[in-house]
């Protein structure tokens, strides 16, 4: 099903897009950018000055504000979000003088595409031919990505070689703007992979989470001596916290997370300028990964996260002039989420929360009960958002509340926010399992 998706997407798409050409550059042009190597450092030129990349992954969210917060270049997952058209997006980044790291999609091996399939491969290249025709003129465009992980999962080496081809096309057609692919991970295997089977990329992108604290001893090792840039960044990821014994991920909270980001970066990612390019972390915007809140910096009403205060500090050299709340500690029953909650249906147990505000503002309370997701998909794959139990939970006072537990044995998990009323939010969640 999805090869056939792909191939009726690829028809559309080609046909569409020569007829598109002749407007897709609103502005003045392409933008010439290029990797040129200094010294024995790598820069990225745009316009023939060095340009530092600051940058978020962003689908959703309101370009302004990112730009407002200090970023200027944002990256895509493809061309065509179903929501906006690739123009939509570079115009839209262009009026807030932000560059975009425009992604074309191509069949990944863990959704059934087959690379030892010619003739859909030769679909692929000529769909990836059309959006780079739509595209390459546009002055916010600062480069392309071709697939996000098509490493993942993967047994055919020949995803690589389709890359390749994809790469040399751009190339030819679009002398202006270096390409890329983004790798989940990186090691010697898949870097000598890369080196041999697609040498026409001009850089390698790697996107880490927990893990990336490690990067920079996987590229010392590796003798790697390329230039990349860190396409996905952020959160510690669900699949490497330790779980509940019925396997629940732990997920940290707010300032846990903010704090993440910023040892991530100041480890992994500034220390490198001789061969990182910039980067972009994830995800600015809010998305359904596991829970509501495990991977997006902002809620899904807009409220901004402590994340968000700690790229602004590391894009500007400065803090918000009003900071989001700082969470500490949530208790169930006088238990955290690493001692296993266990509660008996149908009673009542105590919930608090350690919450702060930098600021002194008063702060807002909300507590919610879902449904333990059930999701299996891997490489953010789309969700389901769990089922919400209202009238759960009973607030008492300032960080505290009464939970009373449902009658339906289960996986449960409780979230609690608070809010600034200036637009900023805390939150922490800890699973609980329901016996009878």
């Amino acid at each position: 099903m999805y090869m056939a998706k792909i191939t009726n997407l690829v028809a559309i798409m080609v046909s569409s897009s020569l007829l598109m050409f002749s407007g897709a550059a609103a502005g003045g042009g392409a933008i010439p950018v290029e990797i040129v190597k200094q010294g024995q450092r790598y820069v990225l030129l745009r316009d023939g000055r060095p340009y530092e990349v600051k940058g978020a992954g962003l689908e959703f969210s309101d370009v302004s504000v990112f730009a407002s917060h200090g970023g200027n270049s944002i990256r895509t997952w493809r061309t065509d979000n179903a929501q906006s058209t690739g123009l939509e997006v570079l115009d839209e980044a262009e009026r807030n003088n932000v560059t975009v790291a425009l992604c074309i999609e191509i069949g990944r091996e863990r959704h059934g595409f087959d690379y030892n399939d010619e003739e859909a491969v030769a679909r692929q290249l000529e769909y990836a031919r059309g959006e780079v025709l739509k595209y390459r003129d546009h002055p916010a465009l600062l480069t392309w990505i071709i697939g996000n992980e098509p490493n993942l999962h993967f047994k055919n080496p020949r995803v690589f070689d389709a890359i390749n081809e994809i790469s040399k096309m751009i190339h030819e057609l679009d002398p202006n703007h270096p390409t890329t692919s983004a790798m989940a991970g990186i090691d010697a295997g898949l870097a000598d992979l890369l080196k041999q089977r697609a040498p026409d990329l001009d850089f390698v992108s790697i996107q880490m989470y927990g893990e990336i604290v490690n990067l920079p001893r996987y590229i010392d090792e590796m003798g790697f001596d390329q230039p990349y840039m860190v396409t996905e960044w952020g959160a510690v990821g669900h699949w490497e916290v330790p779980k509940t014994s019925w396997g629940a991920p732990i997920e940290n909270n707010s300032s846990e997370k903010a704090a993440n980001y910023l040892k991530s970066h100041q480890v992994a990612i500034a220390p490198n300028p001789e061969q990182v390019l910039g980067s972009y972390v994830f995800l600015w915007g809010q998305k359904q990964e596991r829970t509501p809140t495990w991977y997006g910096m902002f809620l899904e009403d807009g409220t901004e996260t402590e994340t968000i205060d700690v790229m602004r500090f590391i894009w500007t050299g400065s803090w918000p002039e009003n900071r989001s709340p700082s969470v500490a500690n949530l208790l169930l029953n006088s238990k955290n989420a690493y001692q296993d909650v266990s509660l008996v249906s149908g009673n009542t147990y105590e919930a608090s929360v350690e919450v702060s505000d930098p600021d002194g503002d008063e702060l807002r309370y909300r507590w919610e009960v879902m449904h333990e997701s059930d999701a299996t998909q891997t490489g953010g794959d789309r969700e389901d958002v769990p089922k919400t139990l209202p009238g759960l939970v009973k607030a008492a006072s300032r960080g505290e509340a009464v939970l009373t537990t449902p009658e339906q044995p289960g996986a449960y998990r409780l979230f609690v926010y608070a809010y600034d009323n200036k637009g900023h939010a805390g939150h922490a969640n800890i699973p609980f399992l329901v016996v009878k």
